[in-house]
């Protein structure tokens, strides 16, 4: 077994950590229950490239019980934590490459890394995986036979790979499933972004104005969280439907130009690149704070900022000081990368669960179903999604209705009316 990993040493404090986290996901608990009976992935390599975190080394080992030799590569530099990788290489045999802080050379040749031994399925988070195998003769991974994508910004990217009909095999839109935008993207950013602003900053976030750039699930769960938390929310928004739900939500809308006027505290969240720019960083207060929690590093004009500074240096962890040469102050957080998973631990187990719950059961339907698909990016199948929910409930203790058979008759029906 290879691997590239900081140091094997961290592996027993991974362990207690992974564990800590799998008693917060118990679908992928009764998920795992089955694959080790059943080994639905059995002589199946899945190269996966997503954050190494304690939830995703559950999903992994998951994957491991159901017949599949995994291999695992980072989906962003900073993400990555370094004794859960440890602990999945040493406790669990799965070949890890990562390395929490790395180089942009050194995440390409782990990504490089993990596609070596020829896969049969990949399992993506930001299409990074995708996109270097693309970038490649299609001979060299002629044996894929399916693949899977976490994240909004990666189902943009192969959305448009398929609509070029350059995408090579089918592709299923985890994100697309109810049981993860809804809970992933809406209460797992939500929480898990003001966790690595606090955790970066210590600052109250009471009082301040709270600039939010982008409504989507993510930016809706994260404009609730900074609310709860006593914020004035602004939310720079560039689709109308999506400005109106914010206003009727109750916050305040504004273009970036006018919230940077204002702003104590920024947040990028759209998937888009150059959100905020240099004639925004001119705009802003002293001391400002600028953050992102979109997949990429892109959402923040770096360069213009660093071109608009006499200085800089590394104030705090995870916080760069920018001096502009008009005397202004403007703190970057976490390179602009992740804020989330770059100074904190991401989301919360319970919000993984289901997230990746989808993953392994996405993994197992193309399995036994991508010879019927075609190069396409498909939904995740409504009975997985409905299946996740219901177990999800389950665990929690909650009980539903079910309708009666008149009532089934009745919504099945045109002839009933008042």
């Amino acid at each position: 077994m290879t691997y590239d990993i900081k140091d094997i040493n961290l592996a027993k404090r991974g362990k207690l950590r992974i564990e800590w986290a799998s008693n917060d996901m118990p679908v992928l608990k009764l998920i795992n229950e089955r694959f080790k009976k059943e080994k639905p992935l059995k002589g199946l390599k899945i190269a996966c490239c997503l954050h190494v975190t304690t939830e995703t080394a559950h999903l992994a080992q998951v994957l491991k019980e159901g017949g599949a030799e995994v291999l695992l590569c980072a989906s962003n530099p900073l993400s990555t934590q370094d004794d859960v990788a440890a602990s999945l290489v040493k406790n669990s045999g799965i070949s890890v490459f990562a390395i929490k802080g790395e180089d942009t050379k050194t995440y390409y040749n782990h990504i490089k890394a993990v596609l070596s031994p020829k896969p049969d399925i990949t399992m993506d988070d930001g299409a990074d995986l995708v996109s270097t195998i693309h970038q490649r003769s299609p001979s060299e991974h002629s044996n894929i036979i399916a693949g899977t994508e976490e994240t909004t910004t990666g189902v943009i990217r192969l959305r448009a790979l398929a609509k070029e009909g350059k995408l090579r095999y089918p592709i299923i839109a985890v994100n697309d499933a109810m049981t993860k935008h809804l809970f992933d993207n809406r209460y797992g950013t939500g929480q898990s972004t003001m966790d690595g602003i606090i955790r970066a900053t210590n600052k109250l976030i009471a009082g301040t104005n709270f600039v939010v750039c982008g409504y989507g699930w993510c930016g809706k769960g994260l404009s609730m969280r900074a609310k709860g938390l006593g914020a004035k929310v602004i939310v720079a928004e560039v689709n109308p439907l999506r400005a109106l739900e914010a206003t009727m939500d109750g916050f305040e809308v504004l273009p970036i130009s006018d919230a940077s006027k204002i702003g104590d505290i920024f947040i990028t969240v759209t998937g888009d690149i150059n959100v905020i720019r240099k004639e925004h960083f001119l705009l802003m207060k002293n001391a400002s704070i600028v953050a992102n929690t979109g997949h990429f590093n892109v959402e923040i004009d770096i360069n213009s900022l660093e071109g608009l500074s006499k200085s800089k240096r590394r104030i705090r962890d995870f916080v760069d000081e920018y001096t502009l040469k008009n005397g202004k102050r403007i703190f970057l957080l976490g390179e602009g990368r992740l804020i989330n998973l770059a100074a904190a631990e991401g989301h919360p187990a319970q919000v993984m669960d289901m997230s990746f719950a989808n993953q392994a059961l996405s993994a197992e339907y193309v399995a036994k179903n991508y010879k019927k698909m075609k190069n396409e990016v498909f939904k995740v199948p409504d009975d997985i999604d409905k299946n996740i929910a219901a177990l999800k409930l389950r665990a929690m203790g909650i009980k539903i209705d079910k309708l009666t058979k008149e009532q089934e008759k009745y919504l099945a029906s045109w002839e009933v009316g008042t």
